[in-house]
């Protein structure tokens, strides 16, 4: 888990435009991590968490592409049902609001990372952190209380 960068790029609804700024990362040789698309009337917006965040940045001041940066909380889960719902459920127990949320692909039994814009990120790690504890873990502090222990 960790707290990145994330660029919202707006783009005028029109073909070819997403393109264009895709083939901008690929000649920069930039790897995205995670990235979404959404679209309103009049303008998309890309929302893209790439490797190296001043890479990009030199990329889209060049181009003088229009751009927001926010810190976002990327959270890597497992590829498996319940998965992210079990970090949005933490979440709003904490009383924490997500903004917004978009989960990478993922291969099958393998991982896949959680992109959150919550309201409050040190809180949200806080939280997220502390459930982190493996099964096993889990397993042996539920084993015996300490009533039941001979002292």
């Amino acid at each position: 888990m960790e707290t990145v960068k994330q660029f919202s790029i707006f783009m005028v609804n029109k073909p070819g435009i997403l393109s264009r700024i895709l083939d901008e990362f690929t000649h920069a040789k930039i790897n995205i991590t995670a990235l979404t698309v959404m679209d309103s009337v009049e303008h998309g917006v890309l929302r893209v968490v790439p490797e190296s965040a001043d890479k990009l940045r030199d990329v889209l001041n060049k181009t003088n592409i229009q751009f927001n940066e926010t810190e976002v909380l990327c959270v890597t889960i497992s590829n498996q049902p319940g998965a992210f719902a079990s970090i949005t459920d933490k979440l709003a127990k904490a009383h924490i609001n997500i903004a917004y949320a978009y989960v990478t692909s993922g291969a099958k039994g393998g991982k896949t990372t959680a992109v959150l814009k919550v309201a409050d990120v040190k809180k949200a790690m806080k939280i997220l952190h502390g459930s982190t504890a493996t099964n096993s873990d889990k397993r042996l502090a539920e084993r015996r209380s300490l009533s039941t222990r001979k002292g």
